[in-house]
Protein backbone atom coordinates (compact mmCIF):
# COMPACT_ATOMS: atom_id res chain seq x y z
CA UNK A 1 0.00 0.00 0.00
CA UNK A 2 1.35 3.33 -1.33
CA UNK A 3 0.93 6.13 1.91
CA UNK A 4 -0.06 9.59 1.18
CA UNK A 5 0.45 13.28 1.96
CA UNK A 6 -2.69 12.88 4.77
CA UNK A 7 -0.60 9.79 6.38
CA UNK A 8 2.41 11.36 6.79
CA UNK A 9 1.22 14.51 8.41
CA UNK A 10 -1.14 11.99 10.79
CA UNK A 11 1.71 10.03 11.36
CA UNK A 12 3.83 12.60 12.50
CA UNK A 13 0.98 13.86 14.63
CA UNK A 14 0.61 10.66 16.47
CA UNK A 15 4.54 10.39 17.03
CA UNK A 16 5.05 14.17 17.90
CA UNK A 17 7.56 14.06 14.80
CA UNK A 18 8.62 17.40 13.21
CA UNK A 19 9.53 17.93 10.30
CA UNK A 20 13.22 17.77 10.75
CA UNK A 21 12.77 14.95 13.25
CA UNK A 22 11.23 13.05 10.55
CA UNK A 23 14.33 13.71 7.85
CA UNK A 24 16.73 12.72 10.83
CA UNK A 25 15.16 9.45 10.55
CA UNK A 26 15.11 9.03 6.92
CA UNK A 27 17.62 10.76 5.41
CA UNK A 28 15.55 12.91 3.47
CA UNK A 29 15.85 16.91 3.57
CA UNK A 30 13.54 18.76 5.78
CA UNK A 31 12.72 20.69 2.58
CA UNK A 32 11.76 17.62 0.44
CA UNK A 33 9.55 16.78 3.38
CA UNK A 34 7.81 19.83 3.51
CA UNK A 35 7.47 20.13 -0.18
CA UNK A 36 6.02 16.65 -0.02
CA UNK A 37 3.33 16.57 2.86
CA UNK A 38 2.41 20.16 0.87
CA UNK A 39 1.78 18.38 -2.78
CA UNK A 40 4.41 20.58 -3.95
CA UNK A 41 6.36 17.31 -5.04
CA UNK A 42 5.40 13.96 -6.23
CA UNK A 43 7.66 11.98 -4.54
CA UNK A 44 9.09 8.15 -5.94
CA UNK A 45 7.64 5.24 -4.45
CA UNK A 46 11.25 4.44 -3.12
CA UNK A 47 11.42 7.54 -1.41
CA UNK A 48 7.31 6.68 0.17
CA UNK A 49 9.37 3.42 1.43
CA UNK A 50 11.79 4.96 3.39
CA UNK A 51 8.91 7.00 4.95
CA UNK A 52 6.99 4.40 5.69
CA UNK A 53 10.08 2.45 7.26
CA UNK A 54 10.86 5.16 9.51
CA UNK A 55 6.71 5.67 10.57
CA UNK A 56 6.56 1.81 10.57
CA UNK A 57 10.01 0.93 12.57
CA UNK A 58 8.54 3.78 15.44
CA UNK A 59 5.25 1.70 16.06
CA UNK A 60 3.01 3.26 13.09
CA UNK A 61 0.18 1.34 11.26
CA UNK A 62 -0.80 2.28 8.23
CA UNK A 63 -4.93 1.66 7.19
CA UNK A 64 -6.69 1.26 3.69
CA UNK A 65 -9.04 4.51 3.40
CA UNK A 66 -6.02 7.02 4.38
CA UNK A 67 -6.09 5.94 7.75
CA UNK A 68 -3.37 5.73 10.34
CA UNK A 69 -2.75 4.28 13.58
CA UNK A 70 -0.46 3.81 16.70
CA UNK A 71 -0.30 -0.06 16.93
CA UNK A 72 -1.14 -1.85 19.96
CA UNK A 73 1.29 -4.90 19.65
CA UNK A 74 3.77 -6.04 17.03
CA UNK A 75 6.90 -8.63 16.62
CA UNK A 76 9.74 -8.40 14.70
CA UNK A 77 12.68 -10.87 14.08
CA UNK A 78 16.18 -9.66 13.67
CA UNK A 79 19.08 -12.38 12.27
CA UNK A 80 22.79 -12.14 11.42
CA UNK A 81 25.34 -9.83 12.42
CA UNK A 82 22.88 -6.94 9.96
CA UNK A 83 20.21 -7.74 12.28
CA UNK A 84 22.12 -7.97 15.75
CA UNK A 85 23.71 -4.23 14.94
CA UNK A 86 19.76 -3.22 14.05
CA UNK A 87 18.30 -4.47 16.89
CA UNK A 88 20.57 -2.15 19.26
CA UNK A 89 20.27 0.69 16.79
CA UNK A 90 16.06 -0.07 17.85
CA UNK A 91 17.39 0.14 21.26
CA UNK A 92 19.20 3.70 20.50
CA UNK A 93 16.70 5.04 19.06
CA UNK A 94 13.46 3.71 20.98
CA UNK A 95 15.61 4.98 24.47
CA UNK A 96 15.25 8.39 22.89
CA UNK A 97 11.94 8.68 23.50
CA UNK A 98 11.34 6.64 25.98
CA UNK A 99 13.33 6.99 29.33
CA UNK A 100 12.43 3.82 31.24
CA UNK A 101 15.33 1.79 32.73
CA UNK A 102 16.86 -0.32 30.63
CA UNK A 103 16.83 -4.22 31.86
CA UNK A 104 19.00 -6.93 30.82
CA UNK A 105 19.28 -10.86 32.03
CA UNK A 106 21.10 -13.55 31.44
CA UNK A 107 24.13 -11.95 29.84
CA UNK A 108 27.50 -12.95 28.64
CA UNK A 109 29.02 -9.48 27.64
CA UNK A 110 31.35 -11.75 25.60
CA UNK A 111 28.78 -13.11 22.90
CA UNK A 112 27.40 -9.25 22.73
CA UNK A 113 30.98 -7.93 21.81
CA UNK A 114 31.19 -10.87 19.52
CA UNK A 115 28.94 -9.49 17.30
CA UNK A 116 29.31 -5.85 18.02
CA UNK A 117 33.05 -6.21 17.00
CA UNK A 118 34.80 -3.26 15.80
CA UNK A 119 31.36 -1.12 16.72
CA UNK A 120 31.52 -1.84 20.49
CA UNK A 121 32.91 1.57 21.55
CA UNK A 122 30.68 3.26 19.14
CA UNK A 123 27.24 1.56 20.81
CA UNK A 124 29.05 2.37 24.37
CA UNK A 125 29.14 5.82 23.26
CA UNK A 126 25.97 5.92 21.70
CA UNK A 127 24.18 4.09 25.20
CA UNK A 128 26.48 6.91 27.25
CA UNK A 129 24.74 9.76 26.15
CA UNK A 130 21.47 8.66 27.16
CA UNK A 131 22.37 10.15 30.61
CA UNK A 132 18.72 9.99 32.58
CA UNK A 133 18.56 6.40 31.69
CA UNK A 134 19.65 3.76 34.17
CA UNK A 135 21.21 -0.10 33.21
CA UNK A 136 20.57 -3.04 35.10
CA UNK A 137 22.33 -6.26 33.72
CA UNK A 138 22.32 -9.84 35.38
CA UNK A 139 25.32 -11.84 35.05
CA UNK A 140 25.90 -15.56 36.21
CA UNK A 141 28.03 -15.72 39.28
CA UNK A 142 31.37 -15.46 39.35
CA UNK A 143 31.23 -14.05 35.62
CA UNK A 144 33.58 -10.65 36.50
CA UNK A 145 33.81 -8.97 33.04
CA UNK A 146 31.83 -5.67 32.93
CA UNK A 147 32.80 -4.08 29.88
CA UNK A 148 29.69 -1.72 29.85
CA UNK A 149 30.98 1.42 32.75
CA UNK A 150 27.46 2.63 32.29
CA UNK A 151 26.02 0.43 34.18
CA UNK A 152 25.35 -1.38 37.10
CA UNK A 153 25.77 -5.47 37.35
CA UNK A 154 24.91 -8.14 39.62
CA UNK A 155 25.18 -11.56 40.15
CA UNK A 156 22.45 -14.14 39.96
CA UNK A 157 23.55 -18.18 40.95
CA UNK A 158 24.38 -20.13 38.51
CA UNK A 159 21.51 -22.80 39.29
CA UNK A 160 19.07 -20.01 37.95
CA UNK A 161 21.26 -18.45 35.23
CA UNK A 162 20.00 -19.47 31.23
CA UNK A 163 21.69 -18.87 28.37
CA UNK A 164 19.30 -17.33 26.87
CA UNK A 165 19.17 -13.66 27.24
CA UNK A 166 16.23 -10.97 27.05
CA UNK A 167 16.08 -7.81 27.17
CA UNK A 168 13.51 -4.79 28.41
CA UNK A 169 13.86 -1.34 26.43
CA UNK A 170 10.94 1.07 26.38
CA UNK A 171 7.54 -1.14 25.85
CA UNK A 172 9.89 -3.38 24.27
CA UNK A 173 10.92 -7.26 25.03
CA UNK A 174 13.28 -8.82 23.08
CA UNK A 175 14.90 -12.53 23.16
CA UNK A 176 18.30 -13.36 22.02
CA UNK A 177 19.57 -16.60 21.01
CA UNK A 178 23.26 -16.82 20.14
CA UNK A 179 23.80 -20.04 18.19
CA UNK A 180 25.90 -19.60 15.21
CA UNK A 181 24.64 -16.49 14.39
CA UNK A 182 22.43 -14.01 16.80
CA UNK A 183 18.25 -14.17 16.18
CA UNK A 184 16.59 -11.13 18.24
CA UNK A 185 12.89 -11.73 18.63
CA UNK A 186 11.03 -8.56 19.56
CA UNK A 187 7.75 -8.11 21.07
CA UNK A 188 6.14 -4.81 21.18
CA UNK A 189 3.56 -5.18 23.53
CA UNK A 190 3.48 -2.70 26.78
CA UNK A 191 2.01 -6.15 28.70
CA UNK A 192 4.47 -8.10 28.07
CA UNK A 193 7.37 -5.74 28.87
CA UNK A 194 5.93 -4.82 32.15
CA UNK A 195 5.87 -8.31 33.06
CA UNK A 196 9.25 -8.87 32.24
CA UNK A 197 10.44 -5.84 34.06
CA UNK A 198 8.55 -6.87 37.18
CA UNK A 199 10.24 -10.55 37.02
CA UNK A 200 13.61 -8.86 36.46
CA UNK A 201 12.77 -6.50 39.52
CA UNK A 202 12.37 -9.80 41.46
CA UNK A 203 15.54 -11.36 40.64
CA UNK A 204 17.50 -8.05 40.78
CA UNK A 205 16.49 -7.44 44.63
CA UNK A 206 18.42 -10.40 45.71
CA UNK A 207 20.83 -10.66 43.13
CA UNK A 208 24.65 -10.59 44.30
CA UNK A 209 26.35 -7.44 44.53
CA UNK A 210 29.80 -8.38 42.91
CA UNK A 211 32.75 -6.54 44.94
CA UNK A 212 33.79 -3.62 42.54
CA UNK A 213 37.28 -4.47 42.70
CA UNK A 214 37.20 -7.17 40.43
CA UNK A 215 35.70 -4.71 37.93
CA UNK A 216 37.23 -5.04 33.97
CA UNK A 217 36.34 -2.53 31.46
CA UNK A 218 36.30 -2.99 27.76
Amino acid sequence: MTINTAQIRGARGLLDWSQAELSKRTGISTTSIGNIESGNTQPRESTLQVIRKAFEDAGIEFLPDNGVRMRSGHVKVYTGRSGYLEFFDDVYQTLKDDHSDVLVSNVDERKFLKWHGELTSEHHDNMKTLTDIHYKILLQEGDDYFPANYAEYRWIPKAHFSSVPFYVYGKKLGILLFDNEPTIIVMEYPAVADAYRIQFAAMWDTAIIPDRKSLKTA
